[in-house]
């Protein structure tokens, strides 16, 4: 044990990082230096929450420091709001504050700061001690309005009701009005005869941190480091020790020795707890597990007459069943699938999880029943033969040989988890349905947003008073990578701009400095989302809850994060949104549109149409299979079966992705499959030889070792971890148990050593399965129903143009006509009708789908809009603000009814005024301003004959609005440069194996900037071309020297060559030598110029064209009765890209060579 000074001085008003935006000390940090400093007590209080009281109990007390849980909660006096810390000393004192906390957030108006009433502190007080605050606390912001009244009032109050469990507080850190608070408090404490307790408000670790705790307040508080009327506090706010402390407060040994004793008075902290979840036991059944047993036995009979017996004679599983027992009928059927039901029933009571399946299977049927899509199952749980009873899932774990140790192991505790997938527009209303049905006892989970590299950046240069253009740009060189996120000082030191500007620019060096300490702390609250928690009793009373006044959530969320809320018991139900779903909706609901029912849970599964559509590998929009290298695979396996899906859903990750080459040649009879050893050839036959799932393996050592179900997994676990001394026992056992089965020792370890490094990265089978269901449904609605099924698919990616001009490429391909931006023809989404897609107006960048669907609502309601006039006097000028409208005129929306865009363009505040005034003059009955007709249209023409925008400008302004071009391509305008340098398709190049390097051409759609893991710079950049839009990297020589020109809506000229390496790969990755920019090759002169024309009549008129001098030298081509003659003009000529194009137009040229 720790030896500790019991004279030392108990730090109560601990900031950690909960406190948002305030305080500056993380818990670990916390935790370690009580570990290093033999600290004997520490207390928590937070600013308005108890969001880490489980994580700063269990942390502390690790290390022999007893931790004191408190908070700070603002309270209502009088109409007044301010700050009081309390702190829990019993079991009914921590149950006490956290119903205060909850209250804080919970019973407030919209918009209101988190508080109580005093009322309530009244009602809550058992088991609590109060502290009266510092000065800028409820009696401080009293004190400085001169209320002295209603101080003594409110401290003789809380004296009666506190009896001796409340203390004066008396700080010292030198801050404005903290010495003339502190007399006044003093003077107050002695006349009363109140206890006074010494206290220091830390914020930090270390005195270093002052400045950029300072830029952190500024953060929360929206303001600037150089305003002077702000909050801001001394340097003093450090974690001092006891010395230091003692010496501050040596003339209040009163206020030294409360504080010393404070601890004593402490007898509870929150502790870990096991899982609990809610008492769904009825009147009718007193036993959950009864209820699980009789709910699981009548699903169970119905998926069997719905799936299974129908389909007997073509299930190869159901056949080997019925081969297996020697006899033809139901009976062994229903006796298999039963015995395996009863088995999970019998681990599921066992391990007391009953109520888990029914509160689940609960929520699910009622979302079915509501017509609210749901996934067919997500990871092990689709596993579960019960879940799929219970229509929790919607995959027959038997038919795909799924096994249910895999999700529930009594060898191994832990959680049941089913991740359910949702339609996301229809999500919250089973939100709604839980809240209805457990009232108090459902909560969100509250997350925190994080101070990460950028946004630390991007908030510290804001607040230091950087230009906001300035601090964007450096943001932009920090790599933003999710899936491998970076510290900002391994960021900085893989990005040389950075550094030079810091040492370039002390503004960034103060920037770089004050962003490493702040990184990593929290910034704000917010919601997961996805998840949800029922404990067993009002939640509000078990955890500390927190709701965001100002959101329009239907749940409150706990105040502890997912990690704590598991550690306190709670039992997370994940709900999560899965957009698919959402889009496999919509395409049914336009089929319905059309009189055609479709049912994708009752399509075969063995469409030979769908398995083309696959092998061909044009797989856009297709759920998990349309990523280029996915592409790629299907066009290599050339998929036939089912079972071909769910091994490429697994097989596609790093690592097992290099195993896809082996499975297709083995497939094609190109390699013999290694089956390892004759007993296990039917687990591996399926996946020729390959060990492909996790649950593979576990069959495996099932068959070869006699390991049970729960065994194995606890064997897939251990090889999964590599935990060395685990995995030599599971070694032991695996061959010992191989021996016992008749199989040699050396066999054995052969055996393990080759399913080992499989286990590490093996696959869930039962995942792969549920999310391969999910492919084929969306590959079956490609195949059958293409346009809808791709209008589905881009209403549903409505702001994410990258995704749209994908798909736009697609109907193109699939020649499906697109219908471009219409005010008079088009809907908010997108619509299809025959061989027609209506492109969504609500996709067209700033219009905003709400308001456009207001416009569309108009125009059905009461015809097509006649003109611009007629547009203004119908339509709501909520609904058509300038950016709305700029959109809607650059992407051509008005075409129909007033066809040149620049002068519309110029007019759109004349257009957004006069709607204003048509809307306000119909509000008080006044006549229009244009009932004449005459009038309706003239205010828009500034000038006579104005010019529309050039070619170039409405494609431009096309980009702009759209993301990509739909009516045309800027690269038609560099045609005679593509002639000259002999340019290729970006199609034409990729798919001709005898071609290795080119020159293509191509229009920047999008770029994206990453590091390698070694720290090097590359870009993926979206191309377009006439062909189609395609994908290049720019790896890190090329891209500093062209990083400037990037711009998207620019068109450049490549020099590509293919990887020599993969010659067969249909998708091999295409290098980029050089990039030039074409607008530089249309204003560069040509050095060299060989014109050859049709005859000498022509020299005079090319010598008007050519005459001007310049750096070009010319030579010109006669062919004059068979003969050639070569000239060279003595003078060089002026010959750009100008005269280029001017001279293609002539009928005498026959050629030009630049």
């Amino acid at each position: 044990m720790n030896e500790v000074n019991s004279k030392q001085f108990t730090h109560l008003k601990i900031h950690t990082q909960y406190s948002i935006c305030e305080g500056a000390l993380k818990i670990s940090d916390l935790a370690e230096y009580c570990k290093t400093n033999k600290i004997r007590a520490a207390g928590l209080c937070d600013s308005n929450n108890l969001c880490g009281a489980l994580d700063f109990s269990e942390s502390l007390s690790k290390y022999k420091t007893q931790p004191i849980i408190g908070t700070q909660i603002n309270i209502d006096y009088k109409g007044h709001i301010g700050k009081i810390p309390i702190f829990a000393k019993d079991p009914e004192g921590y149950k006490n504050l956290i119903k205060l906390s909850s209250k804080s957030f919970l019973d407030i108006k919209e918009n209101e700061e988190p508080h109580c009433k005093f009322d309530d502190i009244e009602k809550n007080y058992k088991g609590l001690i109060l502290l009266t605050g510092s000065f800028d606390g409820l009696i401080g912001k009293l004190f400085f309005k001169n209320l002295t009244d209603e101080i003594l009032s409110f401290l003789k109050k809380i004296s009666k009701i506190f009896n001796d469990n409340y203390y004066v507080e008396i700080q010292r850190h030198n801050d404005d009005g903290e010495k003339l608070f502190e007399k006044f408090i003093l003077n107050v404490s002695n006349k009363l005869g109140f206890p006074i307790i010494a206290t220091q408000e830390v914020f930090y670790l270390d005195k270093d941190m002052h400045e950029a705790h300072d830029a952190y307040l500024c953060i929360g508080e929206k303001t600037y480091v150089n305003v002077k009327d702000r909050r801001k506090y001394s340097e003093e706010h450090y974690l001092k020790n006891s010395e230091e402390m003692f010496k501050l407060f040596q003339d209040l040994p009163d206020a030294i020795e409360n504080n010393i004793n404070f601890p004593f008075r402490v007898s509870y902290r929150p502790k870990n707890s096991s899982p609990i979840l809610p008492n769904i036991q009825t009147n009718k059944t007193k036993n959950v597990d009864d209820l699980l047993y009789q709910e699981s036995i009548k699903g169970l009979n119905d998926k069997l007459h719905k799936y299974v017996f129908p389909y007997a004679d073509q299930d190869n599983k159901i056949k080997r069943i019925r081969q297996n027992s020697g006899q033809d009928n139901k009976k062994e059927i229903d006796k298999f699938y039963n015995e395996r039901l009863n088995h999970e029933i019998g681990i599921i009571s066992k391990m007391k999880y009953s109520s888990y399946f029914l509160i689940v299977s609960d929520y699910i049927k009622w979302a079915k029943k509501n017509d609210i899509p749901v996934g067919p199952g997500r990871g092990s749980g689709a596993g579960s033969l019960v879940a799929w009873a219970l229509s929790i899932t919607d995959i027959d774990p038997i038919k795909f040989d799924l096994i249910f140790e895999r999700f529930l192991n009594p060898d191994r505790i832990s959680m049941p988890d089913f991740d359910i997938d949702f339609c996301e527009e229809k999500r919250d209303r089973v939100f709604e349905y839980l809240k209805q049905k457990y009232g108090k006892g459902v909560a969100h989970i509250i997350t925190f947003g994080k101070l990460k590299a950028r946004m630390a950046f991007r908030d510290i240069g804001r607040v230091l008073g950087l230009p906001y253009g300035y601090v964007d740009t450096l943001c932009k060189m920090i790599p933003f990578d999710p899936s491998r996120p970076l510290s900002l000082e391994k960021a900085i030191a893989q990005e040389p701009r950075i550094r030079n500007e810091e040492q370039k620019d002390p503004r960034v060096k103060k920037l770089v400095e004050i962003s490493k300490k702040l990184e990593g702390l929290n910034r704000n609250m917010a919601t997961h989302a996805a998840g949800v928690v029922i404990p067993e009793e009002n939640l509000a009373e078990f955890v500390p809850l927190y709701k965001d006044s100002g959101s329009n959530s239907l749940l409150p969320s706990t105040q502890f994060d997912m990690y704590a809320s598991e550690k306190a018991g709670l039992v997370k139900f994940d709900l999560l949104g899965l957009k698919t779903l959402t889009i496999i909706n919509k395409a049914i609901s336009l089929l319905k549109e059309k009189k055609i029912n479709l049912d994708v849970s009752k399509i075969k599964l063995d469409d030979p149409k769908i398995f083309e559509l696959l092998s061909s590998g044009h797989t856009v929009g297709l759920f998990q299979l349309e990523s280029s290298g996915m592409r790629d695979a299907l066009v290599n396996m050339k998929p036939n079966k089912f079972e071909d899906i769910i091994a490429l859903v697994a097989l596609y990750r790093p690592g097992p992705m290099a195993n896809i080459s082996i499975y297709n040649q083995c497939k094609h009879g190109e390699k013999e499959p290694d089956y390892l050893h004759p007993k296990i050839k039917k687990i591996l036959e399926p996946t020729y030889g390959v060990i492909i799932y996790q649950e593979q393996v576990m069959q495996i050592a099932q068959m070869l070792s006699g390991f049970s179900a729960g065994e194995a997994d606890i064997l897939r676990r251990a090889m999964g971890k590599k935990k060395r001394a685990e995995l030599e026992k599971q070694k032991e056992r695996f061959v010992n148990g191989a021996v016992k089965n008749g199989i040699t020792k050396d066999t054995a370890i052969f055996i393990f050593r080759k399913i080992e490094p499989f286990a590490e990265y093996g696959f869930n089978k039962s995942h792969a399965t549920a999310y391969a269901m999910i492919a084929y449904q969306t590959a079956y609605l490609k195949t059958y129903y293409p346009n809808e099924f791709i209008a589905a698919s881009m209403s549903n990616e409505l702001s994410n143009t990258d995704k749209l001009s994908e798909f736009f490429e697609e109907l193109k391909r699939m020649k499906i006509k697109v219908q471009r931006p219409c005010i008079n023809e088009c809907s908010a989404e997108f619509i299809p009708s025959g061989n027609i897609l209506y492109y969504a107006l609500g996709a067209i960048k700033n219009v905003g789908f709400e308001a456009i669907s207001q416009v569309v609502q108009e125009r059905k309601k009461n015809g097509k809009f006649n003109n611009i006039s007629d547009f203004i006097n119908r339509v709501n000028p909520k609904n058509i603000n300038k950016l709305q409208m700029e959109g809607l005129v650059k992407s051509g929306s008005f075409d129909s009814i007033f066809n040149n865009r620049k002068i519309l363009f110029e007019n759109i505040p004349n257009i957004i005024q006069n709607s204003k005034t048509i809307f306000e003059n119909k509000v008080q009955n006044q006549s229009s301003l244009f009932s004449d007709e005459s009038q309706k249209v003239s205010y828009l023409i500034k000038e006579k004959n104005s010019s529309n925008w050039s070619n170039e400008e409405i494609l431009s302004k096309e980009f702009e609005s759209l993301g990509f071009y739909i009516s045309g391509h800027p690269l038609n305008t560099y045609k005679d440069i593509l002639e000259q340098y002999k340019v290729k398709t970006f199609k034409d190049f990729e798919e001709d194996k005898n071609v290795n390097e080119a020159f293509i051409v191509g229009s920047i759609m999008s770029t994206k900037e990453k590091k390698t893991s070694k720290g090097t710079p590359f870009a993926i950049i979206k191309f377009s071309d006439l062909s189609k839009v395609f994908e290049l990297f720019l790896f890190s020589e090329i891209l500093e020297t062209n990083r400037k020109k990037l711009i998207e809506g620019k068109s450049f000229l490549l020099t590509v060559i293919k990887d020599k390496e993969n010659q067969e790969n249909r998708f091999r990755r295409i290098n980029v030598r050089k990039i030039v920019s074409l607008e530089e090759i249309t204003k560069t002169n040509y050095n060299n110029v060989h014109i050859e024309i049709k005859t000498t009549k022509s020299l005079d008129k090319l010598y008007q064209t050519i005459k001007e001098r310049g750096n070009s030298k010319i030579k010109i081509f006669i062919n004059i009765a068979n003969k050639k003659y070569l000239f060279e003009l003595k003078n060089k000529r002026k010959f750009d890209y100008e005269t280029l194009k001017s001279l293609n137009k002539e009928d005498y040229i026959k050629k030009i060579t630049v």
